[in-house]
């Protein structure tokens, strides 16, 4: 398609994004401020709350007083960092912002409003980000009347440490803006993967096999928690097993994650929550921060059962889905096979790419797991991917071989 000459000029002011605002100023939001601050761009961090701005400005000077001190910056690049950042109440104040991500509760009729009313105060030619971890960009790009400008740019928290981010365009994002969020993400020194706009993105999708397939094995009576996260950590080599990262996260958050994730794929089995994480986060029991949820944080942590066979065997049935699952995402255009063990590996920590793993395995290892699992429950949660089975027929492999 030839560009008419308001679009050439659309992209060329594309091509640098140094004005950045960022919408809410709680943990997340500071975080992205401080990867843009430090990768030189202006950034204005926009919040309601005055009081929460001082919070953010002065966890801001800890943070970056803790860096000089262990000498990962200069006193000169903490000074630049905090000069290039501006903290503002008024949205008004983001009008000749380039960039604009909102980091604010995760409800979309709060985030489509607030879209709405950043149009009539941005330049056209503003790219108008989420960084919502699940809801639809298509949505929330259709509150906008130049709905191609919108995209979902999703961090992970602690946003200055973790490397990985989502970039995620609506079907009515503009190419030139895809280009421009992935172009700008990266110089920002992050790793980016490219995901569809379907619920969970690449991790929030692809891991739920992680908690949900050891929630069950648990379930069934196969092995205490202490034991399926020994296993995890043991043969898996994850840095954490399922259950002690639930309790880190949150059991609230990570179980409000999967059932939005169940409800967005209209019920599909394989993302079907668990009625024991449902009722520990009715019990008020979400984790590490009160004190209680599959772990009693108050007492001494259980012993488990160091059993190798036991323990390999839980790895590959967890491990076997989560292969499923990245296999599936893949099939379904989701992503590339690169960006999805990327994701995986940057964003969640995984010690190897799933789809790697699966080559490592062998791809009919992992089809004849999934069908025996099959026929032993005969769920459809543990259908297998009909790239699996199409690989393995063929003796093809994620990566090719030398």
């Amino acid at each position: 398609m030839i560009e008419s000459n308001n679009q050439k000029s659309t992209i060329d002011n594309h091509q640098s994004l140094i004005r950045v605002a960022i919408i809410g100023s709680g943990t997340m939001g500071s975080g992205i401020a401080q990867v843009a601050a430090t990768a030189g761009c202006s950034v204005k961090l926009f919040d309601v709350n005055q009081g929460a701005l001082d919070k953010s400005k002065a966890a801001l000077e800890v943070t970056l007083s803790k860096l000089v001190e262990k000498e990962k910056i200069t006193a000169e690049t903490k000074a630049g960092i905090q000069s290039r950042t501006t903290y503002v109440t008024s949205l008004s104040d983001l009008s000749d912002a380039d960039l604009v991500i909102e980091a604010i509760v995760e409800n979309l009729e709060v985030k489509r409003k607030l879209f709405a009313e950043l149009e009539s105060i941005v330049a056209p030619t503003s790219i108008l980000a989420s960084n919502t971890s699940s809801l639809s960009i298509a949505s929330i790009a259709a509150s906008c009347q130049k709905a191609d400008r919108v995209i979902g740019i999703h961090f992970f928290n602690p946003a200055p440490l973790m490397q990985l981010v989502e970039v995620i365009p609506a079907v009515q994002t503009a190419e030139t803006v895809l280009q421009t969020a992935v172009e700008t993400i990266r110089s920002w020194k992050k790793v980016v993967a490219v995901a569809k706009d379907t619920p969970g993105f690449i991790v929030n999708r692809v891991a739920r096999p992680f908690y949900s397939e050891s929630l069950r094995i648990y379930e069934e009576g196969m092995a205490d928690f202490a034991t399926i996260d020994w296993a995890l950590k043991t043969v898996g080599g994850f840095r954490m097993g399922a259950f002690e990262l639930m309790d880190f996260i949150g059991n609230d958050v990570n179980y409000a994650v999967t059932e939005s994730v169940f409800t967005s794929f209209y019920f599909d089995p394989r993302y079907k929550p668990s009625f024991t994480q449902k009722r520990l986060s009715e019990a008020g029991f979400y984790g590490r921060k009160s004190g209680r949820g599959f772990y009693d944080y108050s007492t001494a942590m259980p012993q488990p059962t160091e059993d190798t066979a036991l323990a390999q065997c839980i790895f590959q049935r967890v491990i076997v889905m989560l292969i499923n699952e990245a296999a599936d995402a893949h099939f379904l255009n989701v992503a590339s096979v690169q960006d999805i063990d990327n994701a995986m590996t940057k964003g969640v920590n995984y010690p190897k790419g799933l789809l790697a793993w699966a080559d490592e395995l062998g791809i009919q290892w992992c089809v004849d797991k999934l069908d025996a699992l099959y026929d032993e429950y005969r769920e459809d949660r543990y259908r297998c991917s009909p790239l699996l089975r199409r690989m393995a027929k063929t003796n093809q492999q994620f990566y090719k071989s030398d």
